[in-house]
């Protein structure tokens, strides 16, 4: 870390502390050569992941994408916006977590699948329908029953 009033490289950390988000963290530097002390904040660096759609197009993962996917599912259900938050936010870590940097969209829908079904298991079918586009109403009695005969 340079020192901004003579450009010495060398400092040395006076003190740390974390902001007030908990994003970033404030470090107080004090410049081995002139003595001057100076602040730097630490950024924790996250490499994005890429989502590989079903039409093979590319584009960020999208936490709010996710997150409204999710609150559509759960409309006039007794599931916390907190809860969804924290769904996403486990989802999330896992797509951080793994080696791959490009996920296909159908691994974060079934992650999604698997957490509302712990959570609401109407909102799973909700999403589901969505997620899996049923094409008749027998497929659609086919998810059911797998969720009515994992219950027993």
């Amino acid at each position: 870390m340079k020192c901004p009033y003579c450009g010495y490289s060398e400092s040395k950390v006076i003190d740390s502390r974390p902001t007030d988000e908990g994003e970033r963290i404030r470090r107080r530097r004090e410049c081995l050569k002139c003595g001057k002390r100076f602040t730097t904040y630490e950024v924790i660096e996250t490499v994005p992941v890429v989502v590989i759609k079903k039409d093979k197009s590319r584009e960020t993962f999208d936490r709010n994408k996710l997150l409204n996917g999710l609150l559509r599912a759960c409309e006039k259900r007794p599931v916390s916006l907190e809860t969804l938050e924290r769904i996403v936010d486990e989802i999330e870590t896992l797509l951080q977590n793994s080696l791959d940097r490009e996920v296909p969209s159908h691994m974060i829908g079934t992650y999604a699948m698997e957490k509302l079904k712990a959570v609401d298991e109407v909102a799973y079918v909700r999403f589901a329908s969505v997620y899996r586009q049923f094409k008749d109403i027998n497929s659609f009695m086919e998810e059911l029953s797998k969720l009515i005969n994992s219950k027993n």
